[in-house]
């Protein structure tokens, strides 16, 4: 069976520097005083919280992996206080 090469279609198409500017107009199209979860912490975790209810715990890749936990439990201590790098 002959396969053909996949042909590169919307995003994959473009230049990195074209999808850069794309996805930097999202980051962009709300303003800091409405982005609620980047203002209050609690309300951001209550939502993870409710989000990760809905899955079930036989899929939660956490209860199931403990050392996945750990290392996304020590990559977020790390980058926690410091600001995203810009782009």
């Amino acid at each position: 069976m002959d396969e053909k090469p996949k042909s590169r279609r919307g995003f994959a198409s473009m230049d990195p520097e074209k999808r850069r500017q794309i996805a930097s107009m999202g980051g962009k199209s709300v303003p800091a005083e409405k982005r609620s979860f980047a203002r209050d912490a609690s309300l951001a975790a209550k939502a993870g919280s409710v989000g990760g209810r809905s899955t079930p715990p036989e899929k939660r890749s956490f209860s199931l992996d403990r050392e996945l936990a750990s290392k996304a439990g020590k990559e977020g201590g790390r980058t926690s206080g410091r600001k995203a790098e810009p782009g």
